[in-house]
């Protein structure tokens, strides 16, 4: 889990989130129901490409004994047995059941294809997922009760309804052209007769879909408005039966239930029509040929053998063509492509990219609000139909840890004014910067650009040399941490929350984490708790300061070298927040901090001004002279503890 800076994957595309409560609409774009779903899945399937192609060759070889069948027992009637020759009829029907051994062969070797396919799929939609709706919390969103059947139910839907599609698909596109080829080469008039039938029942499925789509969607809506309205009731049942709203609440899930068992009954009468298409295209054109064989045998247009070839045909790879068609595509498809499209709505996932160079491109993340906490870039975070690729590996290592950003833009939109434009910086390794100015100018944006948790959309950040982009992930996420206003603590022990980003030696960590606590001036507050083996069973029942404490005391044992504390004491006391900093500032490394009073920007070696307009450097002293945003910041700070307002002391410098 997260701990006092975010450990989530870089950005890449993201969708629009959806509202908490779930829309009877389309998705967007006016398409059909779950038509971002054919968006989403290529995106999925795109960087598989290898093992995808690796499945269809060997689903080709798979399909021999189908399109062979028909061939093989025609010749093992009409040149074996009905020719008065037992001896050949075997021969031949021993040739088919030899063509068997290539299909096992198949399928064995399918599975590890599919499985690399399958799971990667999966992983990519949670972390997605999880990341898009983390974005959306910290950014001020109302807080979404549907996120949770997407994470658990309709990733995992996806993930089996895939895997049982890719298996089922090419029984149907290799039972299906085997069939009718197999028919071609053995009497093209039967062929023929039985194409029209076929071609009706496409037609068909093809009218039905539309409908069991929207059914689909209808009843995935009526489950996330069921988990929307019943999870706050759920929680809430003190307060319920304290105010004597059972009967409200009662009702107001009655009504989710009662819309939800609508919807399945709806799908469930047009799943019946699907019946038809089995019957269209594969009972009649078995039934007729067995109607017409006697008088295309004794008009001598069909031999005994083609009979039975082309019933063969018909009945072992037609019918079960149609019957994956109807069962798995009118079923599972339908699932998936509405599930699929239903997700698509709160995010897009990118194709992974091999290892390999990679330019930034514009990104649009949610916007900022205070502080950083959790507002963590979505894989796919980008601008809309232009995808990110992956970070790259780099075979150069890093050359220290000095920060250079170079003509940093950023904007929230393709038609967005930037947030950050044009920024040129240089943070020297070891330094002590802080960043000032007023609210909603962008120093958390900033902060989450120079972290890799945001990327740009003009310019370039380096890490120690190397373009932020081309620091592996797990490096990136090692040496550098971002502390945000929103402290994360976790339920679990005191220490195991301290701990959370140490290394990996018990020894090592325990000796790090009391030296934390001891800098950041946490001791009190780890007594007063019981030590660090004291269960933290409720995270919510610590204060904000004490929250704070913690994660400060996480982030100073970790081994990052590249700290940035965005707003990360604004619930301590002037003299609990100027014990932290210190400490922070004397630890080994870099340190920026996002000042949540100007004390903080008094105490740094150099001050970065941020106005919108421009932004300016330099020491305290030099900017009181050089930038009259910085004197004002500096001068409200005075003049309201001079005037008996606020403590000098409380005046924040902006957020």
């Amino acid at each position: 889990m997260p701990g006092p800076f975010v450990r989530l994957p870089r950005p890449g595309r993201s969708a629009a989130p959806s509202t908490a409560a779930p829309s009877t609409a389309g998705p967007a774009g006016g398409g059909p129901a779950g038509g971002g779903g054919w968006r989403l899945l290529p995106a999925l399937l795109r960087p598989r490409r290898r093992p995808l192609a690796a499945a269809a060759a060997w689903s080709l070889v798979e399909a021999v004994p189908a399109l062979l069948s028909g061939l093989l027992v025609a010749a093992a009637l009409d040149r074996g047995f009905l020719a008065g020759r037992p001896g050949a009829g075997l021969a031949w029907l021993g040739l088919l059941g030899f063509t068997m051994l290539f299909r096992a062969v198949a399928v064995r070797m399918m599975f590890p294809c599919l499985a690399a396919v399958v799971e990667p799929l999966r992983d990519d939609l949670v972390r997605a997922l999880v990341s898009a709706t983390v974005t959306r919390a910290a950014g001020g969103a109302v807080p979404d009760p549907a996120a949770a059947t997407r994470l658990t139910e309709q990733v995992e839907t996806v993930r089996d309804l895939v895997s049982a599609l890719l298996r089922s698909a090419r029984t149907l596109g290799m039972s299906l052209v085997a069939a009718l080829g197999g028919l071609l080469i053995l009497s093209p008039v039967v062929a023929a007769a039985v194409a029209v039938p076929v071609a009706a029942a496409l037609a068909v499925f093809a009218r039905l879909m539309p409908v069991l789509l929207a059914r689909q969607r209808a009843l995935i809506l009526a489950d996330e408005d069921l988990t929307a309205r019943a999870t706050p009731i759920l929680a809430g049942l003190r307060d319920i039966a304290a105010c004597g709203a059972r009967a409200q609440a009662q009702a107001a899930v009655e009504s989710a239930v009662a819309v939800q068992a609508a919807a399945t009954r709806a799908l469930a009468r047009a799943g019946v029509s699907r019946r038809l298409v089995v019957a269209l295209g594969a009972h009649l054109p078995l039934a007729g040929l067995l109607i017409a064989a006697r008088p295309l045998i004794e008009a001598g247009r069909l031999s005994p053998g083609e009979v039975v070839g082309a019933a063969a045909y018909l009945a072992t790879g037609l019918d079960p063509a149609m019957r994956v068609l109807v069962g798995v595509v009118g079923s599972w498809g339908v699932t998936l492509t509405v599930t699929l499209g239903r997700l698509a709505e709160t995010v897009t996932v990118p194709a992974r990219t091999p290892p390999g160079p990679a330019a930034p491109t514009p990104a649009t993340p949610t916007p900022a609000g205070r502080g950083g906490a959790g507002r963590a870039a979505v894989p796919g975070a980008g601008t809309p139909g232009r995808p990110l690729s992956g970070r790259p590996l780099s075979g150069r290592p890093l050359s220290g840890h000095r920060l250079e950003v170079e003509g940093l833009s950023f904007a929230y939109a393709s038609r967005a004014a930037p947030v950050v434009h044009g920024l040129d910086l240089t943070v020297a390794e070891g330094e002590h910067l802080a960043v000032v100015g007023p609210s909603g100018v962008g120093k958390s944006t900033l902060s989450m650009l120079l972290t890799g948790l945001q990327r740009p959309t003009g310019g370039r950040i380096r890490l120690g040399g190397l373009p932020l982009e081309a620091v592996p992930e797990h490096l990136l996420r090692t040496v550098m941490a971002l502390v945000p206003q929103e402290a994360y603590v976790f339920a679990g022990t005191l220490g195991e929350n301290l701990a959370y980003l140490c290394p990996s030696d018990p020894r090592t960590a325990d000796r790090r984490v009391r030296e934390a606590v001891d800098a950041v001036g946490a001791r009190a507050l780890v007594e007063r708790l019981g030590g660090l083996d004291a269960a933290i069973e409720e995270p919510a029942a610590l204060s904000a300061g004490e929250r704070q404490l913690i994660t400060l005391a996480r982030a100073y044992a970790s081994p990052a070298r590249v700290v940035v504390l965005d707003e990360a004491t604004c619930h301590l006391d002037p003299a609990a927040e100027l014990r932290a900093e210190t400490a922070f500032a004397a630890r080994e490394g870099t340190l920026i901090v996002i000042a949540h009073r100007i004390s903080s920007a008094c105490r740094a070696r150099r001050v970065l001004v941020m106005d919108g307009a421009a932004a300016l450097t330099g020491s305290h002293r030099e900017l009181l002279a050089r930038s009259p945003v910085y004197a004002g910041l500096v001068g409200h700070w005075r003049d309201d503890g001079a005037a008996g307002g606020p403590s000098s002391r409380q005046v924040t410098a902006g957020t």
